[in-house]
């Protein structure tokens, strides 16, 4: 205090100046360092920003050649069920022409091998037996020749010998009788007759027991 009091007013004056520009100086310089920090913090900003857009713009390109190759792989999958469904539909006429051309063969190959049968036949009408033996001679040597036919178109006559079989016979009648076993074959209406394990016609018969 003592020294406050012998200075000279205008010293004193002039060092309140100098106080008031350093304090001046000082707050400028805190106010460009926060400016200069705003300006770091911007370009930080904007740095960032541009990344993002490079970023964007990557995924976006990425997104549209992943949509264009499953555009062109669908484009092939379409293509190839186009394709696919003809080839079908062809195999399938194909098919069901050769079947019916198989069913035709079949048809032609059976009638081929019984026209001899009718052959003679037609003849044996043609011809004036002068007893019966003689036609019935004439029957049945087309009746071996009818029987001969199914042997080669692997057709055979059902077994009626043995006992009632459902998978064979069709019994039409039932009869009890002692003289016969459980389930036998008494009488035979309707010769059956199968081709291999084709059944073509059951046998028609009378069961005892």
């Amino acid at each position: 205090m003592t020294e406050d009091k012998n200075k000279n007013p205008e010293t004193m004056e002039w060092e309140e100046m100098t106080e008031e520009v350093a304090s001046t100086e000082v707050l400028e310089e805190e106010v460009e360092g926060l400016e200069d920090e705003k300006s770091q913090d911007e370009e930080e900003a904007k740095d960032d920003q541009t990344i993002d857009m490079k970023d964007l713009f990557r995924k976006k390109k990425e997104m549209l050649e992943t949509i264009k190759k499953l555009e062109n792989e669908n484009s092939a999958l379409k293509e190839r069920l186009t394709r696919i469904s003809a080839e079908y539909d062809n195999f399938r006429k194909r098919t069901q022409k050769e079947k019916e051309g198989l069913y035709s063969d079949s048809i032609v190959d059976v009638v081929k091998t019984l026209l001899p049968v009718l052959d003679n036949l037609e003849a044996s009408i043609k011809i004036e037996a002068q007893d019966v033996d003689s036609v019935k001679k004439g029957v049945s040597m087309t009746l071996t020749q009818f029987q001969e036919a199914f042997q080669k178109l692997k057709v055979s006559e059902i077994d009626t010998e043995g006992s009632f079989d459902p998978n064979l016979h069709e019994a039409v009648m039932h009869v009890e009788d002692p003289a016969y076993g459980e389930k036998a074959i008494t009488d035979v209406f309707l010769k059956g007759y199968q081709r291999e394990d084709k059944i073509i016609r059951y046998s028609v018969v009378k069961v005892a027991n």
